[in-house]
């Protein structure tokens, strides 16, 4: 076969060949390699199987085909015959990468049938060129996806349509090189947010019991009325009633280092799910924020990427007596994009292969008005010296990009200067340059692949920066 011609079998109606029709249509229709964009017709062959089934005593058409024998209509097989030059490969998958986004979205509400949820969302991403991660159970939905924009926004369009997600905050960002994410993982999960313990006892679903949200506008006010705190502990009097204000950082301390508002405490922590500020009985701990304070005289403004980290570790707090929080609705993302990086310094870490992102990857006009998110490099830069340093030797650093620990069972994601990853063959401490598992250092910004790949191959452990 050649170009988008099938070749077509028609047929009476016994049950056998029925039988060989539905095979054959389901194979169509879950194929990866056929969708709406690499085959035009696909619609039409999709309609003409489903009418199938209702139509059962008429002539109907079957699809002939071989998955093996299929045209050179996708990316993958224009990329791979042999005229096609290495600089036309290059330009087809410039142009395959143009147009993608990166998607995130959340929304804690009740799902009386989370598995049957999980199929119709499968069932409609089908034949779309969407990877990354969906996420459903009784207490929502948490996604983070990237694709074309025309398939990814069609998955919002959809899912509006649902009155439970109809006025879901949805935020995107450009994916910068096609997908951000590896493949799509679509799939019943028992906890939205990984916490020790899970979060499927937490009344997530209630709006009470969750921090109230600030829009991006009312929290930017209230960052004005902190500008004169002193320290990093972000506690301030605010005058005649007495009530203090503290400003928390509810994400990884690795994130905090590319990026943060300014007077916010770096949180002591690497692990999100392993977060325990207020939740202890130890009245004074230095990398707590939160020991000591009164809990019901102090305003606690909560931040962090999206937001779905606050709304969960609010509750969690709220349940331990903290009676005053708000959380910037959004989270920093939805910030950029709203006001711009004022208050805010660096870039903003994401979970995706992009790693990081300037201030004007979500508000572009905000470069022309003077605000970049680069702050200078200097060792009074904000007052606080461990801002954009070097983990391991203390030297500031030009780049935003963090690297795994060469120690697979550390595989800690830390700032580093190009001389002590030589130095220490890409591990984030002495210790974990003779630890068993050790993988290679990756030039450049490559990322890590399984411990099987290197295990095998037996590569060696040259430091390459």
């Amino acid at each position: 076969m050649r170009g988008d011609t099938f070749s077509t079998i028609f047929v009476l109606n016994p049950p056998p060949l029925m039988a060989i029709f539905s095979c054959r249509a389901t194979l169509f229709k879950t194929s990866p390699i056929f969708n709406h964009k690499t085959c035009p017709n696909l619609s039409i062959f999709r309609g003409l199987a489903a009418n199938a089934q209702q139509q059962k005593n008429k002539w109907i058409p079957t699809l002939g085909f071989s998955r093996t024998r299929i045209p050179a209509l996708n990316f993958q097989n224009r990329i791979q015959r042999s005229s096609v030059t290495k600089n036309e490969a290059s330009a087809l998958r410039s142009e395959k990468a143009e147009g993608f986004i990166v998607v995130n979205f959340y929304r804690f509400v009740c799902i009386e049938n989370p598995e049957e949820e999980v199929t119709r969302h499968r069932l409609f991403l089908q034949g779309r060129d969407i990877q990354g991660r969906i996420y459903l159970n009784e207490q929502g939905i948490n996604a983070q996806y990237s694709g074309p924009s025309e398939d990814a926004l069609a998955y919002v369009e959809w899912l509006k349509d649902d009155s439970r997600f109809s006025d879901i905050l949805v935020q995107t960002s450009p994916a910068m090189n096609g997908h951000a994410f590896p493949q799509l993982k679509l799939r019943y999960k028992p906890s939205l947010v990984q916490m020790e313990g899970g979060i499927s006892h937490l009344p997530l679903v209630n709006p009470a019991m969750r921090a109230i949200p600030l829009s991006p506008s009312e929290w930017r006010n209230r960052l004005d009325s902190l500008k004169n705190v002193e320290g990093s502990s972000s506690r301030e009097d605010t005058g005649s009633d007495q009530k203090s204000v503290l400003l928390l950082d509810v994400r990884n301390g690795y994130e905090w280092d590319i990026g943060h508002f300014h007077g916010t405490q770096r949180p002591d922590v690497n692990c999100f799910r392993s977060t325990l500020f207020g939740l202890t009985d130890m009245e004074v701990s230095p990398s707590d924020p939160l020991a000591g304070i009164d809990r019901e005289a102090t305003d606690i403004l909560m931040y962090c990427t999206g937001g779905i980290r606050c709304d969960v570790y609010s509750t969690m707090l709220r349940q331990r007596g903290f009676q005053n929080l708000y959380t910037l609705k959004g989270g920093v993302s939805h910030y950029l994009e709203k006001e711009g990086p004022a208050e805010w310094v660096g870039n903003l870490f994401v979970f995706d292969s992009r790693l990081s992102l300037p201030p004007s990857a979500y508000k572009p006009e905000a470069i022309s008005n003077g605000y970049n998110g680069i702050p200078h490099l200097n060792p009074t830069n904000e007052g606080n010296n461990t801002f954009l340093r070097c983990r391991i030797c203390g030297s500031f650093l030009s780049e935003y990009r963090h690297r795994n620990c060469a120690n697979l069972d550390c595989n800690l994601l830390f700032l580093s200067c190009s001389d002590c990853v030589r130095e220490l063959k890409g591990c984030c401490s002495m210790n974990c340059t003779s630890a068993p598992r050790l993988r290679p250092v990756l030039p450049g910004h490559r990322r890590y692949e399984k411990w099987h790949v290197y295990r095998d191959a037996q590569c060696p452990h040259s430091a390459k920066v």
